[in-house]
Order: C-alpha cells, then sequence, then structure tokens
C-alpha cells in the first residue's frame, strides 16, 4: 500500500488565534454575563483562551484593570448625549438613571466601581456629557468638575446597596423591620426620631432617589469655589 511521503505535523488542533487586548476584554465579558465577575480572574480568563495566565499581562495589567475595562465597554450600552426631552436637570437625571440601570444589571460590577476608577473612552463621554448638562444648568466650571464625581457615585452605592444575592427580598425585610421600630421609637430616648417617624419612612425608593439627585445638582449649582490646595 502507498505510503504518503509528505511529513505530518503532530498538532491535534488548529493553531491558537493571537492574544489581544480586545480579545481578553470580550473573553472576560463571556465570563461576567455567564458565571459573575467574581469568576473574572486573569487564570480563568487565560484558561478560556486557552492561554497562560502570564500572557496576558502584556495586554492587561492586572485583575483590577481588567474589571475597569469590562465595565468601559458596558457603559457603551448608554450612548451618553445632551438631548433629549425635559429640562438639562431632567436630562441629567435620565441619563444618571441609565447608568444605575445598567450597574443593577451586573452588581458585581457595582460594587467594583466602588473602588475601582475606570478610564475608557465610554466613562469619559459619560463624564463629558454630564459635565456639558451641568454647564447648561449654570453650575461653575470647578463646581462640576467636582460635582461630577458625587453625582456618578450616588447611584452606584445605590446599586451596591441593592447587589447580592436575594438583595432586594433582604432589602425590603430591613426596610420593614427599620420601619416598624422607627414608628414605635421610645419618644423621650429619641426625641428628635419620634416626631419624624412617618416622614422617615415615607415615600418610594424612585420619590427618595429623585430628591437625592435635586439636593446634590441643586449643592453643586449654589456651591462655592473648591478651597485651594495646600
Amino acid at each position: 500500500m502507498p505510503q504518503d511521503d509528505k511529513p505530518r505535523s503532530r498538532r491535534e488542533r488548529p493553531a491558537k488565534a493571537a492574544l489581544t487586548r480586545q480579545g481578553i476584554i470580550d473573553t472576560a465579558l463571556g465570563i461576567l454575563r455567564d458565571e459573575g465577575l467574581e469568576k473574572v480572574t486573569m487564570r480563568r480568563v487565560a484558561a478560556a483562551l486557552d492561554s497562560g495566565h502570564a500572557s496576558l499581562y502584556v495586554y492587561v495589567r492586572n485583575t483590577e484593570d481588567l474589571h475597569a475595562q469590562i465595565l468601559d465597554v458596558l457603559l457603551g450600552e448608554i450612548n451618553p448625549t445632551t438631548s433629549g426631552p425635559g429640562t438639562w436637570r431632567d436630562r441629567v437625571k435620565a441619563l444618571l438613571g441609565s447608568y444605575g440601570q445598567l450597574l443593577f444589571r451586573y452588581p458585581g460590577i457595582a460594587r467594583m466601581a466602588m473602588s475601582t476608577q475606570p478610564s475608557g473612552p465610554h466613562y469619559l463621554a459619560l463624564v463629558d456629557t454630564v459635565l456639558a448638562l451641568l454647564r447648561e444648568g449654570g453650575a461653575s466650571d470647578r463646581a462640576a468638575a467636582w460635582g461630577v464625581d458625587l453625582l456618578l457615585l450616588y447611584p452606584t452605592a445605590v446599586a451596591v446597596e441593592h447587589s447580592g444575592p436575594k438583595a432586594s427580598e433582604k432589602k425590603t425585610e430591613a426596610l420593614s423591620a427599620l420601619a416598624t421600630q422607627i414608628t414605635t421609637v421610645d419618644a423621650q430616648r429619641y426625641p428628635h426620631i419620634a416626631p419624624l417617624a412617618a416622614a422617615l419612612v415615607s415615600g418610594t425608593g424612585a420619590s427618595r432617589a429623585n430628591w437625592a439627585l435635586d439636593v446634590l445638582l441643586d449643592g453643586i449649582l449654589t456651591a462655592g469655589p473648591p478651597p485651594a490646595d495646600h
């Protein structure tokens, strides 16, 4: 029987695709959606790419950097714009609401955003749009520059508060217990809580969030110049 004289490769599978920063981020996003942020580690991403985890550090500084890049890609879903219905204040609230909803969909990302500073193009577009809306509303340059951090921190903190397994159920139970405790508080021991008991537990989550953003925006508009650094 004739033999094939051509040399045979011992490779049993096709060559691996070259590593790229975008490929690493796309793989990390897939793991995030399927398994959650806690599974998005350098070793897990490397395994999914059939590569050694040390090779990833050529393209991504560390796990924190990878998580920040994931957040920036997700922020591309928001598509921030200064146009839209309503006043500049309404548009700020709508934009921050979209940001908050994104974080609600990815609780792990919300918790990460509290400690990791994103810096990609989509995050910068979000910040630039908020600054443009604050300028439209009459905020001074310095107040807007410092106030944007407060405005982005609020929906992040709310998302973190409601994140985690069965967070909504636990939050509802905790609020119910707190409301009961407040409305039955000893007036002599807590003289300032007792007369405000009904007000302290009043309002929906949406109404309280709307009020909180108004407080922040009013403060940014009326705040004096930030103190000079020493």
